[in-house]
């Protein structure tokens, strides 16, 4: 996948502020506020920051986590993951692979037929609806 640059300058003119804290500064919305928690439409989920297909509404399932939760990303390539041991808890960040954005943390609670359970940041999406 190609890596997609911007400066911080770049990335503050383009994202709102809600999004260039979160997708920027790895930031996090409180729970049960974000705008997607609750939308169970078809579609397509794509970074806020730079419009890569991340998940597909096909994986989208209520978690009860207060974020939307998917049990796969749309492809393999589509994201990235790191360890983040902020907050003093060791946790699995997931990043887009394409633009670094932060898009939330993947736990191994989620349904088959992968039990993973990814908890991203509603600002951080984009839904491109059917």
């Amino acid at each position: 996948m190609q890596k997609i640059e911007k400066s911080e300058r770049e990335w503050r003119a383009e994202l709102t502020p809600d999004q260039y804290r979160i997708l920027r500064e790895k930031g996090t919305e409180p729970a049960f506020t974000g705008e997607y928690d609750h939308v169970f439409e078809p579609g397509t989920y794509r970074c806020a920051g730079c419009g890569t297909e991340l998940f597909s509404s096909d994986t989208k399932y209520d978690s009860g986590c207060g974020w939307p939760a998917f049990f796969a990303p749309a492809s393999e390539d589509a994201i990235e993951e790191e360890r983040d041991a902020s907050l003093g808890m060791v946790r699995t960040e997931v990043l887009c692979a394409a633009c670094g954005g932060h898009l939330g943390h993947v736990f191994p609670d989620g349904p088959q037929p992968t039990g993973q359970r990814y908890c991203i940041n509603s600002a951080a999406l984009e839904l491109d609806e059917k």
